[in-house]
Order: structure tokens, then C-alpha cells, then sequence
């Protein structure tokens, strides 16, 4: 699917009126069968100073809960921005999650200033995230903040 078809979809599907949480379970579902270097899509909420993990598909993630001091997806919470890892290996803040996983983009989920939850995208290919990805994943999550 190319990328303005994908954005169109991803944008009726946050303002179709449907619950948030079946909303964040379709996005992610939408994110992972339309990118196939997207092995693992999670949709992470936060609850006070934690990060709490929703609707996600992929092998099943011992991180449930995230503090924000802790790894990348903490890191993109506290500093309000996107980031990309290319190496997982190279990066100590990372908190492993499968030994396939090789990147890793978090894209934070903003409303009024403050991070309301983020998307986790990891992926089996080092390297594997590029401007393009950032740019979907961002507007996506630009989408998604309506719903908060």
C-alpha cells in the first residue's frame, strides 16, 4: 500500500468513531500487515510515570510495563520525540525483547505536550527503519492523539 493510501486509511480509522482501545487494535494490526519489515507493532499507554502495554502483535514481550528511566521506549517518552535505533546491539538502553530483534523506532503519541502513549515498532533487520518510516509512524501517531 503506498504511503498517502496508507495515511487516508490510518486517519478515517481514528476518526471512524469506534472505541479507542478497538481503534489502537486495528492500527496496529494496519501497521504490521502493511510493512513487512514490522516484525513486532505495540501500542504502548501511559500510566503515570509507566508505560503500559496495549493492543500489539508479534512474539509476546516481557516488558509490559516501562518505566520512563528505563530503555528506548522511555527515552522517547521523557524526550517527547522519535527514536531510532539502528543496531539494538550497539544501544545499552535497549531492553531485550526477542534475540531477533535487531531495530527499533518508538514514535511518541503526544497530546497538549505530553506523551499519552507511543508506538514500539521492532524489527529482525538491522538498519531497517528509514525517513519514510519515521514520517508514517509520526503522522500515525499524530492520528492516534485525537483519541486521547
Amino acid at each position: 500500500m503506498k504511503k498517502r493510501m496508507f495515511l487516508k486509511k490510518m486517519n478515517a480509522l481514528a476518526n471512524s468513531g469506534k472505541d479507542k482501545n478497538e481503534v489502537l487494535k486495528e492500527a496496529v494490526n494496519l501497521l504490521k500487515s502493511n510493512f513487512s519489515h514490522y516484525n513486532w507493532v505495540g501500542i504502548y499507554l501511559m500510566e503515570g510515570e509507566e508505560l503500559v502495554l496495549g493492543p500489539y502483535l508479534g512474539k509476546p514481550s516481557p516488558h509490559t510495563r516501562i518505566s520512563l528511566d528505563k530503555g528506548i521506549c522511555g527515552a522517547a517518552a521523557r524526550q517527547k520525540k522519535t527514536v531510532i535505533v539502528p543496531d539494538v546491539t550497539k544501544d545499552r538502553r535497549y531492553l531485550v525483547c526477542t534475540p531477533e530483534t535487531q531495530s527499533e523506532i518508538v514514535v511518541p503519541i503526544i497530546k497538549r505536550d505530553k506523551p499519552v502513549g507511543e508506538i514500539d515498532v521492532d524489527s529482525d533487520t538491522k538498519k531497517a527503519f528509514k525517513k519514510s518510516d519515521k514520517d508514517i509512524l509520526e503522522r500515525t501517531a499524530s492520528f492516534l492523539s485525537e483519541l486521547f
